[in-house]
């Protein structure tokens, strides 16, 4: 079930048309408050939500599903006008998955949707393994920097950094192939599951929240993620 929250009927109706003729099941609603009334008798596998509402803005509901244990760890994609940086980096910081500006095509939504479905079905399977079964593999270092995947937990200098789960994803690929140059169209398709030339943005939103959450637990945690100017992102070595 997608849930998603618009209050442009004409939109809102093609991409639940759209998203139906694929095979998913979907609610459509114009207002928060109509989807709150429907989140107290089903949690939906997908949020999607615009920005700018009647009631209540799309970050502020954004904010409530993290905070709600039921929708924690929903995944939850901004579909808005509202397409620059500052706004991207306020949804991601917020806790969205992805950020899709309009206007958008049809197909990129299909796209962006089942690989956020897909991802989060495998971040399921893989939280279900018995505990006490980590190993030295579990848990990767970078100067101060700490990612412990069996307990989805990342340190920076030994204090606790609470990020996203694709900041923490795509920290585990750079720490994983630390010293690589990683570009920013394989991380879109490791870590998003989609390649769409040309759309970087996203990522580029995720390494700045990512740096700016580093730095406020370490400052020299966040210099371990370097640019490489036109081409992508390496954790230095």
């Amino acid at each position: 079930m997608i849930y998603y929250l618009e209050d442009d009927e004409q939109i809102r109706n093609l991409a639940l048309y759209t998203l139906e003729q694929t095979g998913h099941a979907t609610r459509g609603f114009s207002r928060a408050s109509e989807m709150d009334v429907a989140l107290a008798g089903e949690v939906p596998d997908l949020f999607l939500l615009d920005v700018m509402l009647p009631d209540e803005d799309g970050i502020s509901v954004l904010k409530r599903l993290r905070a709600d244990s039921r929708t924690a760890n929903v995944p939850i994609m901004m579909l808005t006008a509202k397409s620059t940086e500052f706004d991207t980096v306020c949804g991601l910081d917020a806790g969205a998955d992805d950020y899709l500006a309009k206007p958008f095509g049809m197909m990129e939504l299909i796209s962006r949707v089942n690989a956020l479905l897909r991802r989060h079905e495998r971040d399921v399977r893989a939280g279900q393994r018995e505990p006490g079964t980590a190993s030295d593999e579990d848990v990767l270092e970078a100067g101060p920097i700490c990612l412990d995947i069996a307990r989805y937990q990342v340190t920076a200098a030994g204090a606790e950094v609470q990020l996203t789960h694709k900041e923490f994803e795509m920290l585990r690929y750079l720490m994983e192939n630390r010293g690589i140059v990683v570009s920013r169209d394989l991380l879109l398709d490791r870590v998003w599951g989609y390649s769409i030339a040309g759309e970087t943005r996203t990522v580029d939103a995720h390494v700045q929240t990512l740096r700016k959450k580093l730095s406020e637990a370490c400052s020299e945690a966040a210099t371990y993620i370097e640019t490489v100017r036109g081409v992508g992102y390496r954790l230095k070595a």
